[in-house]
C-alpha cells in the first residue's frame, strides 16, 4: 500500500476473511504485472528473493520470514474491476482489499482449471466452504456463469453434485 501499487490480497488470507478457516503459509496478492518490478524491488529490501517466476505467477521467499509472497498476475482492466467490487478490511493498520464472494470463488475456479492438482485440495474444498459459510446460491444462472467462464463444465456439475450430496455437512 505504502508503496502505491494497486493489490487485491487473494488465497488463503481472502478465504480467511469469507468465513472458513485455512491455514496458510503464503501470502497472495493479485496485481497488475506492470507494478511487479515495483513489488519485488520492495519486498527485496526486507531479503525477499524470486524464487519462481512465470508469466502468470511470481513466488518470492527469504531466509527471513517463513512466510512465502506470491503473486498472481492479471491485467490492468481485470485488477480495476475486482478493486472495484472488492471489500475493504483492515490488517493490523492497514487497508486491504479482498476481492468480492464472486470473485473469490472465480480465482479459485481460475487456478483448478489451469492446474488440475489443485481440484481435490486445497481451492476445490475452499470453494465448497466458502459457497456454505457465505450461503452462495450455487442454483443460479449467475453461479453457474461464474463456473463456465472461470472454471469448466466439469467443475460446475462436481460442485452441484457435492453440495446436493452432502447437504449437511459442516464448513
Amino acid at each position: 500500500s505504502k508503496a502505491q501499487i494497486p493489490f487485491v490480497l487473494i488465497g488463503g488470507f481472502a478465504v480467511n476473511y469469507y468465513k472458513v478457516v485455512r491455514v496458510t503459509t503464503d501470502i497472495d496478492f493479485l496485481i497488475d504485472k506492470r507494478h511487479y518490478s515495483r513489488a519485488l524491488t520492495l519486498l527485496q529490501t526486507f531479503g525477499f528473493k524470486e524464487a519462481l517466476v512465470q508469466s502468470m505467477f511470481a513466488r518470492l521467499k527469504s531466509n527471513e520470514f517463513k512466510l512465502l509472497v506470491d503473486f498472481v498476475f492479471v491485467d490492468s482492466e481485470t485488477l480495476s474491476g475486482i478493486l472495484a467490487e472488492g471489500k475493504e478490511i483492515m490488517i493490523e493498520k492497514d487497508k486491504v482489499i479482498v476481492p468480492s464472494i464472486n470473485h473469490l470463488i472465480a480465482l479459485k475456479l481460475h487456478a483448478m482449471k489451469n492446474n488440475p492438482a489443485r481440484i481435490e485440495y486445497p481451492d476445490f474444498m475452499d470453494v465448497i466452504r466458502l459457497i456454505r459459510a457465505n450461503q452462495v446460491n450455487v442454483n443460479t444462472g449467475e453461479f453457474k456463469d461464474i463456473c463456465l467462464t472461470y472454471g469448466s463444465k466439469e467443475l460446475f456439475i462436481k460442485i452441484i453434485k457435492h453440495m446436493s450430496e452432502n447437504k449437511h455437512e459442516k464448513t
